[in-house]
């Protein structure tokens, strides 16, 4: 595969003002990492043995009250080194080598800071070439999907996004755009990622319905409190018949749902707005994924020291229970039956404002 490193920088966006670029020397040496440092030419180069190994970044506790600048002005480049797709039975029926893990977004109920600690702006895999190298191989291992399942009924659906957001990662670098022309190309396969960001040069990239975006969506009152330097909700509404129209398919994440007062109200009114903002086309190949909110104590610490505001919606211990994840980590979730009730709540609102939506699956 050819990459190129004359691409244009994206458009400026507050979320990327990069002051330093921490870079593994074989990154910054190749031809993504080239493309890479000429979009951000003002960046100081700090190099690093390693992307997991940043003193600065990792495990500093100093860097809770700088949250936000440290997504802002920090990007590291690396090497992914291990290349692996694991199972999954969820948004995909596998979940691809990652092309990077953090984000410049600050959701407060965001899981991928618990293994970094304390700061996680944005790494960037350079190797994108043995990624989807890769990847091509395993497809072509699976051979045609027999068997329809709750994730797709003909094709295997690989989740791109899982420690990243993939519209915001496409402003770094053509990581994303590589990926979804070579799924354009794999007829037996499908890429998936959830995303809170509209990116709206996706938009060029012809899919050809082989990329699934699933918009996340929850009430503005919660969005505003919780997903901190997203797209607004009405603008991820907004944007989902273009995509459509782009030759995407496109599904929505009604997540997290946050068990507050008032929230059955707020929620229908979303589904209202869902449905009003929407066109048949995007009707006619919607599904749905319900992810009550799942919270940890070590974030719940974190988040009182940059966004305490935050932990009065998520940190409910009242309503909520030990829960042992599928990566091995403890968190919190809503107590069984609280979360059943909640579940069964926001399918009979799917039924009252939105009933052309299918649920893929609810959890």
């Amino acid at each position: 595969m050819t990459t190129s490193v004359t691409a244009p920088a994206p458009a400026a966006t507050p979320l990327l003002q990069v002051r330093r670029l921490w870079a593994e020397p074989e990154a910054l040496a190749s031809a993504r990492g080239q493309q890479i440092r000429a979009r951000f030419p003002a960046a100081e180069i700090v190099e690093v043995p390693s992307h997991w190994q940043i003193e600065e970044l990792y495990g500093n506790a100093g860097n809770v009250d700088r949250w936000v600048r440290v997504k802002t002005e920090d990007l590291v480049m690396g090497v992914k080194k291990s290349l692996s797709a694991r199972p999954n039975s969820r948004s995909s029926d596998w979940i691809a080598p990652s092309l990077s893990n953090g984000c410049a977004m600050a959701c407060a109920y965001c899981y991928v800071p618990r293994r970094k600690g304390y700061a996680n702006p944005i790494t960037v895999f350079t190797n994108i070439d043995k990624i989807i190298g890769y990847l091509g191989r395993h497809v072509r291992r699976q051979g045609d999907k027999v068997e329809p399942n709750q994730c797709d009924p003909l094709a295997w659906v690989y989740d791109i996004g899982e420690n990243s957001d993939c519209s915001v990662d496409a402003l770094v670098s053509d990581n994303v755009a590589d990926l979804v022309t070579a799924f354009r190309d794999w007829p037996t396969a499908k890429a998936s990622f959830a995303t809170k960001y509209v990116n709206r040069q996706l938009l060029e990239l012809d899919p050809r319905g082989r990329t699934r975006v699933r918009f996340s969506l929850m009430p503005e009152a919660d969005a505003k409190m919780l997903d901190i330097r997203t797209s607004p909700i009405r603008d991820r509404i907004a944007a989902i018949d273009d995509f459509v129209a782009a030759g995407y398919e496109v599904h929505v994440n009604l997540s997290p749902v946050v068990l507050r007062d008032g929230w059955e109200q707020a929620w229908a009114e979303l589904l209202q707005q869902l449905d009003d903002a929407t066109g048949d086309a995007f009707k006619a190949q919607a599904a749905a994924e319900i992810i009550l909110m799942t919270h940890n104590r070590q974030l719940h610490e974190v988040n009182l020291g940059w966004h305490p505001k935050a932990e009065d919606l998520l940190w409910r211990p009242e309503l909520q229970q030990p829960k042992l994840s599928q990566n091995g980590q403890w968190n919190v979730r809503y107590r069984n039956n609280v979360k059943a009730q909640g579940v069964a709540r926001i399918q009979e609102l799917i039924g009252e404002h939105a009933p052309w939506l299918r649920v893929r699956y609810a959890f």
